[in-house]
This record gives structure tokens, C-alpha cells and sequence, in this order.
């Protein structure tokens, strides 16, 4: 699948969920409407990063973000991660579930620093970089 629909994919996720939480509001008797406090939080895209041009690079995410990791359409299962400190990021596996390929990506968890080496198992490419995780908004 390319890469441009799994992104789709990943995008349409968002979308979906930024719709169920609009419709959590409730309008009052006054025709006024209520926001439960779910709602209030606004849906953000990932941060997109191309894996064959992120090697020696930092790359920003906010706290409760992702890293979607796009550019290989072939192997992109095959990607592995070390992480120099898991409590400021964690790695999620690119996988094909039978209906939809999704890319591997990484959840930022707190604010920090760390270094992420990147290898794949079937073609030896390994990239190395920085992720700079940094409060919302």
C-alpha cells in the first residue's frame, strides 16, 4: 500500500475522533451548548518525519504527540528502535493488520530529550536522531 494512504489512514483516525468528540456536546434549554471537558481537548495531527531523511537530525513533538515514520513502502514492519530513555518516548512496530498497513511511529510520553537509533532488520539500514519532546502548546 503507499505510503500516501496509510498516512490517510492515520489522518482519518484524527478526523473520526475529533467527530465523536464534538459530538459528546449537548445543547441546555436555552439552546445554549455544553462542552464536557473531553471535548474541549483538540485533536492533533502526527508529526510526519521521513525515514530516509531524519538520520542525524532533532526532530520537535509536543507531549501526547506522535511521530509517524513514513518513506519506506516495502519494509516498513521490519523497523526496530533502541531508545536512550523510554520514559520520554516509546516505539510502536509498523504493521499490517490484514485491512490497512499502519507505518512505525513514536508516542511522546514526557518532556526530554533522547536519542532514537532505528534499525530494519531486512535491510540492514540503520538512522539515528534526536527527539526533542516539548510541552503543549
Amino acid at each position: 500500500m503507499p505510503n500516501t494512504l496509510r498516512v490517510g489512514a492515520s489522518v482519518a483516525v484524527f478526523i473520526a475522533a475529533g467527530a465523536l468528540a464534538l459530538a459528546g456536546c449537548t445543547s441546555t434549554s436555552g439552546g445554549a451548548a455544553s462542552h464536557p471537558a473531553s471535548a474541549s481537548a483538540e485533536v492533533v495531527a502526527p508529526v510526519i518525519v521521513d525515514l530516509n531523511d531524519v538520520d542525524g537530525t532533532t526532530v520537535e513533538v509536543e507531549v501526547g504527540n506522535t511521530i509517524d515514520l513514513t518513506g519506506d513502502d516495502e519494509t516498513y514492519a521490519d523497523w526496530g528502535a533502541e531508545i536512550a530513555d523510554d520514559d520520554i518516548v516509546d516505539f510502536t512496530p509498523g504493521r499490517d493488520d490484514g485491512s490497512a498497513q499502519f507505518n512505525p511511529g513514536l508516542n511522546a510520553l514526557a518532556v526530554g530529550e533522547t536519542e532514537v537509533r532505528l534499525d530494519n532488520t531486512s535491510t540492514d539500514k540503520t538512522v539515528t536522531f534526536t527527539v526533542k519532546v516539548v510541552e503543549n502548546g
